[in-house]
């Protein structure tokens, strides 16, 4: 590859060799915490990523419930089981596992528990208003 006029070689121009070092290292660290933990990686982060679309539409039916008038009970259970669902795998399966992960855990479910609350009750607020 030529740049400026001069000849340069491309692993020295992107330092190839030195972020495919890194990523192996990352790769090996993060498939180490399944031995480590009991915990296969891929596996939680499959869950974690599959239950955005239904927990989605789960706070979609508790939304069209609340509109109809009819009891939002088994839709708000539905979205807080999604909610969890991969933290529930990691609690379950997990061994060794380190107690400020449960602390972690914990608060990101508070946290995400309270913003998805205001999120719901904004939407409901809303529909009352249009109504």
């Amino acid at each position: 590859m030529r740049i400026a006029g001069k000849e340069v070689s491309l692993n020295r121009f992107f330092n190839l060799y030195g972020e495919m070092e890194f990523l192996d290292t990352a790769y090996t660290w993060f498939m180490g915490l399944s031995e480590d933990y009991g915990v296969n990686p891929l596996i939680f982060g499959a869950i974690y990523v599959g239950a955005i679309p239904f927990f989605s539409l789960s706070v979609i039916w508790l939304g069209y419930n609340f509109k109809r008038g009819v009891s939002i009970v088994l839709p708000a259970i539905s979205a807080t089981l999604f909610f969890i669902s991969a933290y529930l795998y990691l609690i379950i399966v997990g061994e060794n596992v380190p107690w400020w992960v449960y602390l972690i855990i914990l608060l990101l479910v508070l946290v995400g528990g309270w913003f998805t609350i205001k999120k719901v009750r904004r939407k409901i607020t809303h529909q009352i208003d249009q109504i």
